[in-house]
């Protein structure tokens, strides 16, 4: 991640203003979790991809934060439209990563926020409210706070693909061919965990599991989760190895080893 052109008084600012988005979040996001007030509607016609009120207001809140704190930088969200900026940055926001968990009351959902330049992205929060934990990366840092305190994130190391533990969000993955590429990258693996969201990214960067693979994804859904992981020392790529940062089929490792090995498998597909 390349910070060129940032001063340390912009450091603060975004890391500011991140935190200020993600509080605004919090607040709007517990009014409804778990609540008897939240009005829920797919976004497809057929199929179920869910949206609701909690969703577009969390988004809403982060952009009256930004806007306010930052009002030349561009704002890209998952739910309204793209506001055009003029300082080369872009605060990219999810404002309810994981909704079908949401409304099932699982408290593995979370809220993204990313700050990212034409190139890369710079800082990225992980927010689980209900929780209270809090993973942020970039610009120098790489923390977690939450109910046991403040402490430094760090990837595992040293972990074998066997004695690896490998999560990904829907047992299908994706399409037939990318749900066969992670079952044979899961066989080789000791541990197959499932319906985590954004909470598995962060679940790596806090050196708890090894291996994320998805497909499918949007750069709302990964921009944070590379910017968190990759502060803590791991790996976040597409299943050829290269860039990810507009979606896609998405491989997030804890060690370089890992990545080749998981490599050496999803990238025949």
């Amino acid at each position: 991640m390349s910070t060129t052109g940032l001063s340390p008084q912009d450091h603060a600012s975004i890391i500011a203003t991140a935190e200020a988005a993600a509080e605004a979040a919090r607040e709007i996001t517990l009014r409804y979790f778990r609540g008897t007030a939240l009005d829920t509607t797919s976004k497809l016609d057929a199929g179920f991809d869910p949206v609701t009120v909690a969703d577009r207001g969390s988004e809403q809140a982060m952009r009256a934060v930004i806007e306010r704190m930052r009002p030349e930088d561009a704002i890209l969200g998952e739910e309204f439209p793209m506001k055009p900026g003029t300082s080369g940055l872009t605060w990219v926001l999810d404002p309810i990563d994981g909704t079908r968990g949401f409304i099932s009351g699982t408290p593995t959902w979370g809220v993204l926020i990313a700050v990212r330049d034409a190139d890369n992205v710079l800082y990225g929060v992980i927010d689980q409210p209900y929780i209270g934990e809090r993973f942020v990366g970039g610009l120098g840092t790489a923390t977690l706070t939450g109910p046991h305190g403040a402490r430094d994130l760090g990837v595992r190391q040293g972990v074998s693909l066997e004695d690896s533990v490998i999560f990904s969000t829907f047992p299908e993955v994706g399409s037939e061919t990318e749900g066969q590429a992670f079952q044979d990258l899961a066989a080789r693996c000791k541990l197959t965990r499932y319906g985590m969201d954004c909470y598995a990214y962060a679940l790596l960067a806090a050196g708890q599991i090894d291996l994320v693979v998805e497909a499918g994804l949007q750069s709302y859904d990964i921009l944070a989760p590379i910017a968190v992981i990759e502060a803590a020392g791991g790996i976040v790529t597409d299943w050829q190895g290269g860039p990810v940062l507009e979606g896609g089929r998405v491989l997030a490792a804890a060690s370089k080893e890992l990545h080749q090995a998981a490599l050496a498998v999803l990238s025949g597909y």
